[in-house]
């Protein structure tokens, strides 16, 4: 029984133009030819691509740390009194320390 495998492939329907300098089309050139990479158009997506995903998932670092921080100060600074978890977990850990 040969079973059949979904690929979904995206359209490509939107563009993109920029302008650059010779300068920069030459050294574009170079680095897509020692790449491999079959076009500069594709070497150029490739490394927009991967240079766009790095800087969402920077800055999603960055904000999870502030949010994580920020939790943090509130949980320190607050008024609130601590929990019955957490008073007996500094008292197993004051014990411990104790050993």
């Amino acid at each position: 029984m040969k079973q059949s495998i979904n690929v979904k492939q995206s359209v490509k329907q939107e563009r993109i133009d920029i302008r650059v300098s010779q300068e920069e089309k030459d050294l574009f050139l170079e680095a897509q030819q020692i790449s491999g990479e079959k076009s500069l158009t594709s070497f150029l997506l490739h490394l927009l691509r991967d240079k766009s995903k790095e800087i969402i998932e920077e800055k999603k670092r960055i904000l999870a740390s502030e949010q994580d921080r920020n939790i943090f100060f509130d949980a320190i600074f607050s008024d609130q009194a601590p929990n019955q978890a957490l008073i007996e977990a500094a008292n197993r850990y004051k014990s411990l320390q104790k050993t």
